[in-house]
């Protein structure tokens, strides 16, 4: 069935729609409440620190890439580390609030007709200064823009979750390959020493065949609202926790395992009366069940103490990671026959790695290793979790991801 590209004004009011589906599918409380989802242009945040002279100039092939939403993440996070990816430079900025807009495209080097507005994002079809695209939004606005971005001629990486839904990512898909253009997520820990190191270690069965793989992401949120902090706002973030700290322990099962799950067993919990929680879940823990008959217990927070744990117990030993999945100041050890301490890299590569590994795939069309696929799989996973944690029971998956039945 074809799909026809949503404009930015009929996404967003969307939105709304999207949000009570999800609210029908996944909530536990008959009180929760959406907010329409609205892109806002915000002041500079604090902390960030710009660079006092413009980057250096990389080599010829180096792709220009235009960041979409100039927020804590983007600013302090991804800007600083393209200056370690030798084949990607900053070739636009896309910004709601125009003082903001200036100051770091001054800081950056970017010239003054490189620097859009939301609203006529559009134009950067015509500036060929630019191939490709990085949307660092909130999740409500991914579709739009990456629709947007192939609509303009763009490749595009996309922050995770890769969208509210998996209809969505099902368009970014479709999108990708009308325009022919390349769509990765970023998915980091695909790109950081310790996580790399893992996956290898379990194909090689470091510890044996594996039972049981136990990860843990959470920490506890400070007093906010919805309307103060998008991640806690139902129509821009989508359930809570899952999709955002979470998902690093759901890609961790999947990429230590090796396996697609049968089957899924979850639960969640919202509490009455927390001005945090008046729209998404507090706590969400799940049980995936592999074809081989090992078990994957996830677990994810915004309202307990701080934890970043993935733990793979096989017939020979254990594998643990802790801290798993962070920027950096990850550890890990394997504990029984094959006892002993890894330290494989400096966790801080991982930026550049990812950053680097998109270039490649455009300049060379070589495969990208975290694919929209990818994003879609998860997505269909998260919401089979959601659909779990509503019935009360155990969800049937194909192979695909897709919820059987």
């Amino acid at each position: 069935m074809p799909h026809t590209p949503l404009s930015r004004r009929s996404f967003i009011e969307a939105t709304g729609a999207l949000a009570a589906t999800l609210t029908t599918t996944t909530a536990s409380a008959a009180s929760l409440q959406s907010t329409p989802a609205q892109l806002k242009g915000l002041p500079l945040p604090g902390g960030v620190r710009l660079p006092s002279t413009p980057p250096r100039r990389k080599r010829d092939d180096s792709v220009g890439i235009a960041i979409i939403g100039l927020g804590d993440y983007a600013l302090n996070q991804i800007m600083p580390r393209i200056e370690q990816a030798e084949r990607m430079h900053i070739s636009a900025l896309v910004s709601g609030n125009p003082d903001k807009l200036r100051q770091v495209g001054d800081a950056y080097g970017v010239p003054a007709d490189a620097r859009y507005s939301y609203a006529d994002f559009d134009k950067i079809a015509a500036d060929d200064r630019t191939q490709a695209v990085y949307v660092i939004l909130p999740t409500a606005f991914h579709a739009d823009f990456t629709l947007r971005a192939f609509a303009a001629g763009k490749h595009v990486l996309c922050e995770k979750p890769m969208a509210l839904s998996s209809a969505e990512c099902e368009a970014m898909i479709a999108a990708s390959r009308r325009a022919n253009r390349k769509l990765m997520i970023a998915y980091r820990c695909h790109f950081e020493p310790y996580n790399v190191e893992a996956m290898r270690l379990m194909r090689d069965k470091a510890v044996g065949t594996i039972r049981l793989i136990r990860t843990e992401q959470s920490y506890r949120a400070g007093q906010t609202t919805p309307a103060q902090n998008w991640r806690f706002n139902r129509a821009l973030a989508g359930g809570g926790p899952l999709e955002d700290y979470g998902l690093y322990g759901l890609q961790s099962a999947l990429y230590l395992s090796g396996e697609m799950p049968e089957s899924i067993s979850a639960t969640s919990f919202q509490p009455k009366g927390d001005p945090r929680f008046t729209e998404i879940f507090a706590h969400v823990a799940a049980q995936l069940r592999f074809p081989s008959g090992a078990v994957a217990q996830l677990a994810t927070s915004y309202d307990s103490a701080g934890a970043n744990l993935s733990q793979v117990r096989g017939t020979d030993g254990t594998l643990i990671l802790d801290p798993a999945t962070g920027y950096a100041g990850q550890k890990m050890r394997i504990e029984g026959q094959n006892a002993r301490d890894f330290t494989p890299g400096d966790p801080n590569t991982q930026f550049a790695g990812q950053l680097n590994h998109f270039a490649n795939a455009i300049r060379d069309n070589s495969p990208i290793l975290t694919p929209g696929e990818m994003g879609l799989r998860d997505i269909r996973l998260i919401e089979a979790i959601y659909a779990s944690a509503r019935t009360g029971r155990t969800v049937a998956l194909a192979p695909d991801a897709r919820m059987r039945g």
